[in-house]
């Protein structure tokens, strides 16, 4: 009878590991649909991006039109569904674009990510069926550009106090404020943003609205100068008595942040993808220079300093990228990603670092010159260890996750 009971118990307890397992089984197999967007984004960057994105990094131009060909890649909306104009794929494609992306142009590749997961994201997730069917066509065909507006001057990670206000005037609402930081804060023609509707410091004291570029009281403020992404446009959006009707709040009123806090958890996994971009980038191009620069007669791939180097490099990438499929997994079967979207974008953009750092340090002076690739990647990567939450807010995250 206790053996009896013993064996039954073990075999419950089988069973209900091997669900936990089945819930946590990642495919690291790359799908066909993977392969051809991978591919794609290959064949597009070398025809659109590679002859023209140190010119847009010296000018700091944001080349809209790129953005509206991209659109028709179908790489604005890839998250979106077929039903409002999109392609309807899940997070490890929608992870496959971005870091091919990125591979090849940082810049490209955040404004890409920014679109797709912040604004357009934001409105899939929370919005009404109405502001879908008017808003995410436009914004997955390209169409239109997004922005999303959290930060403040005085209050980055510090949400919870920002200052920008929204006052109910009968069935409108009037905004008074500034956001910065804003990616596509000049260009974008429709921005999500996040007002003050409650008390300060009260996280249902927030509201998400849906804002078009036109508004009255509704304008652009100063573009910033930036040391990396100079081709993704960064800048303020400023508010004066901007009279917003009811119909654009997303969801109910009060529920902004919450719903921010859920966009940024796939925000996270659009910058752990971007950091892996750039990272990649960074190694394949040290480890091309290391094989055709020859120094005592040799490549200097062949002294160890500089192979046990690309060794590393090598396999953090492989590290950031489990980290960062594994949260692309849990977020595209519905699971809760707070604590793993947290912590690949936290690896990733360090290795990102990381790993541009020593690609400039292979290239020796050449990586410091902008005739080589490695200067541009090591600008564009530090970003990464900011954006959506600094490395320290990621640790904050997981710190409070693992000790619930």
């Amino acid at each position: 009878m206790a053996i009896e009971f013993v064996c039954d118990t073990f075999g419950q307890n089988l069973n209900g590991m091997s669900q936990v397992l089945a819930d946590s089984v990642l495919n690291f197999e790359v799908s066909e649909n993977q392969q051809m967007i991978a591919q794609m984004v290959r064949d597009f960057g070398e025809r659109e991006i590679k002859p023209h994105m140190m010119d847009w990094d010296e000018r700091q131009e944001f080349p809209i039109h790129l953005f509206h060909k991209l659109g028709e890649l179908g790489l604005m909306g890839v998250l979106v569904p077929h039903e409002y104009g999109g392609t309807g794929f899940g997070y490890p494609e929608y992870v496959t674009a971005i870091s091919e992306i990125a591979k090849i142009d940082g810049s490209i590749g955040l404004s890409v990510a920014a679109h797709n997961s912040l604004c357009t994201g934001h409105i899939l997730q929370h919005a009404s069926e109405e502001q879908k069917k008017k808003y995410l066509p436009r914004l997955a065909s390209g169409e239109w550009i997004g922005a999303w507006g959290l930060t403040e001057p005085n209050t980055g990670s510090d949400a919870g106090n920002m200052r920008t206000v929204a006052v109910q005037d009968g069935d409108h609402y009037v905004i008074n404020g500034a956001k910065n930081f804003i990616t596509h804060g000049r260009s974008g023609n429709v921005a999500v943003v996040i007002a003050r509707t409650g008390a300060v410091g009260d996280s249902h004291g927030m509201t998400a609205f849906i804002i078009e570029k036109g508004t009255p009281g509704f304008t652009a403020g100063k573009k910033e100068n930036k040391l990396g992404m100079r081709a993704s446009e960064t800048a303020e959006l400023i508010f004066t008595d901007c009279r917003v009707h009811k119909s654009q709040v997303i969801g109910k009123v009060g529920d902004g942040f919450i719903q921010s806090l859920k966009v940024l958890d796939g925000g996270r996994i659009s910058i752990a993808a971007l950091s892996l971009g750039i990272a990649r980038g960074a190694y394949e191009a040290a480890l091309r220079y290391s094989k055709e620069r020859h120094q005592f007669n040799q490549p200097i791939s062949a002294f160890q300093g500089i192979s046990f180097k690309l060794a590393e490099m090598a396999t953090k990438i492989e590290a950031a990228s489990l980290l960062t499929f594994r949260a692309a997994d849990l977020k595209n079967r519905g699971k809760s990603v707070t604590r793993e979207s947290a912590m690949a974008k936290l690896y990733a953009s360090e290795i990102a670092v990381e790993v541009a750092n020593e690609s400039v340090q292979i290239f020796g002076g050449y990586g410091y010159t902008k005739d080589f690739p490695a200067e541009k990647y090591y600008r564009d990567a530090k970003l990464c260890t900011i954006g959506e939450g600094t490395s320290e807010i990621q640790k904050l995250v997981i710190s409070r996750s693992i000790l619930k």
